[in-house]
């Protein structure tokens, strides 16, 4: 049996996603004064003694959204009315009952919903009073919390069980085998990737640039794993993010790059690569993400260039990230989007190997005949005793040298080209390091 689903629903500006993240103890909804910031469907799993449930922030409902996506945004409100088994009709005690709540109060009531009234903003204790307003609403005493000072959270917590306590205890959900997060500029297809791989339509899909706003972490089951695909903002130049809104996006889907086992890298393949894809590409090489290179709408663009003489071009573009193997994707008619899935799983699987020392010796042995270190120095010859490896995600090498002097960043960039040749490592990043043999002191290369 599935999570008990529990819903935040209410009108713009309330304080739906403060209200999330309070319950959660981190920050994963953005959470901004302008109104209409959410739209999306933002997930998150809470546990509360040995209960859990999976709670939903929604958009603002009746927003009038600056992008004309209100439709998109009501459908993703009832999609989270349809799967809750307990609605959070939140309301801001500060402002009382207004028309929209009002509204809001009677689509519920069609809906034969189970629902809970919860009063935010009672950021003091004599505003409480003020909450015996909303029982005109129809849904019982309301909840008086303050999200922002995290006051009433346990209590909320408590009466959330409460309510769920005539559905049968769930498992502990399963911890998630890999996290993948997609990422690229803005309107290269992100969403359209994600809906298609966990097959519907969790994600807003539009053709308005910049329509994700948050990283949006989607659960979904594949062979018996748990996966979590996380959807992000389209990145675009820091000297043009229109507003702290955008800024916040672009900060989430750098988080979601260090927080991803694998990266799958979109691109348009209708559009030239830009400086975003760039520098998001430096962002990826320096973080040894694994990552799959993805060319969306290749559908639209396979009749002016053939699929080998784009990845030359991929290479060119991105020489450091030149191990990645690519992908040519039709996200909106989900063409080769599963086979993109199995790679991601295999990339996980390599960048989590561990490598036998004989095994990673032999290795480092055929590539010492292969090419010197460099001429003599002070009297003495470079030379490798011996490399191990010091842990996985990425794979991390360490060489213990005579003097790591000798050892320039040539040296270890073929070292670690021959070691992808050499190890079943071949499509994922290596993190190099040395260190004298002889001698506590190391370089700055030191992990």
């Amino acid at each position: 049996m599935g999570l008990p689903v529990v819903a935040i629903i209410g009108r713009p500006n309330v304080g739906k996603s403060s209200l999330l993240n309070a319950l959660a103890g981190e920050m994963i909804s953005i959470v901004e004064p302008t109104a209409g910031v959410t739209r999306d469907r933002v997930s998150t799993i809470i546990n509360v003694g040995d209960r859990y449930f999976e709670l939903i922030d929604t958009g603002g409902y009746g927003i009038v959204d600056r992008d004309d996506l209100g439709e998109h945004i009501s459908r993703q409100i009832f999609q989270a009315i349809e799967l809750a088994d307990l609605v959070l009709f939140v309301v801001d005690v500060r402002d009382g009952i207004v028309p929209l709540d009002v509204r809001i109060a009677e689509m519920l009531r069609k809906e034969n919903l189970n629902i809970m009234c919860v009063a935010n903003k009672a950021d003091e204790v004599k505003l409480f009073p003020a909450a015996g307003e909303f029982n005109k609403l129809g849904f019982g005493e309301p909840v008086c919390v303050s999200a922002a000072n995290n006051l009433n959270q346990r209590l909320l917590k408590e009466k959330i069980i409460e309510r769920l306590a005539h559905l049968p205890p769930s498992e502990k959900p399963r911890q998630a085998i890999m996290r993948v997060a997609i990422v690229g500029k803005r309107n290269a297809g992100k969403s359209t990737l994600t809906n298609a791989i966990v097959g519907e339509d969790r994600v807003i899909v539009s053709e308005v640039p910049g329509t994700t706003r948050d990283s949006i972490d989607v659960r979904f089951e594949k062979d018996g794993k748990t996966i979590v695909i996380v959807d992000t903002a389209g990145v675009r130049k820091k000297s043009k993010l229109a507003d702290s809104i955008e800024f916040y996006s672009y900060s989430r889907a750098q988080r979601a790059v260090k927080r991803a086992d694998v990266i799958l890298f979109l691109m348009d393949a209708t559009t030239p690569i830009s400086q975003p894809d760039k520098k998001l590409g430096q962002l990826i090489a320096e973080e040894y993400k694994p990552t799959i290179l993805v060319v969306n709408k290749w559908d639209l663009a396979k009749n002016q260039a053939s699929s080998d003489d784009y990845a030359e071009y991929l290479g060119k573009v991105f020489p450091s990230l030149k191990y990645c193997p690519i992908a040519f994707t039709t996200a909106s008619e989900a063409r080769n989007v599963q086979s993109v899935l199995d790679l991601s799983i295999e990339l996980f699987k390599q960048a989590n190997t561990r490598i036998p020392t004989a095994k990673l010796n032999k290795a480092i042995e055929i590539i010492k005949e292969e090419r010197g270190v460099g001429s003599k120095r002070g009297g003495k010859l470079p030379k490798v005793y011996y490399a191990t490896q010091i842990t996985v995600a990425p794979v991390t090498i360490l060489l213990f040298v005579n003097d790591v002097k000798f050892f320039d960043e040539n040296y270890k960039r073929f070292v670690v080209g021959r070691l992808r040749e050499l190890l079943p490592v071949q499509e994922v990043p290596i993190k190099l390091f040395v260190r004298s043999h002889k001698s506590e002191e190391e370089d700055n290369s030191r992990p």
